[in-house]
């Protein structure tokens, strides 16, 4: 049951987080300036999907580990905190229209799935490598969200 629950939360936040990309593609986003390198739209819900899989796996590896409390309580605490900031990119970029301040957010998340990693792999390096995938996409994305942000 852990599993399942580990892997819905990512699925849940990054469908309802769609809501907003959805309306914002086919709106705004669709006549924007982007650049050379933006993949097509049809790449972005399977990525996500994957990536909110591993994610969930990730979180699941840590939430049954036998790690020490404190750590462990740490750990999920900051993967809640980088998943808040996913879900928040998505509202700031696609919904406010925003590029400059979403930008600025997918930094900061960035940063807080860096710390995650780094606090999941106290716990198990499965779990930490697990995420590489996403801060590698997430990497992307912010080259991708600050090439639109300057070129609008």
């Amino acid at each position: 049951m852990k599993l399942i629950i580990s892997i819905l939360v990512p699925l849940l936040v990054g469908a309802i987080s769609g809501l907003f990309t959805s309306s914002g593609v086919n709106g705004w986003y669709a006549t924007a300036n982007k650049p050379w390198f933006n993949p097509p739209n049809w790449i972005f819900a399977p990525v996500w999907t994957a990536l909110c899989i591993l994610m969930g796996i990730a979180l699941f590896l840590v939430w049954k580990s036998e790690a020490e409390k404190t750590v462990k309580q740490t750990a999920i605490i900051l993967f809640a905190i980088q998943l808040a900031l996913n879900f928040f990119w998505s509202f700031i970029f696609f919904k406010l229209q925003l590029p400059g301040w979403a930008f600025a957010e997918i930094i900061l998340m960035w940063i807080m799935i860096f710390i995650t990693i780094l606090w999941f792999g106290k716990i198990s390096s499965a779990a930490a490598w697990l995420l590489v995938p996403y801060i590698s996409w997430v990497s992307f994305a912010s080259v991708l969200n600050y090439a639109v942000w300057k070129l609008n």
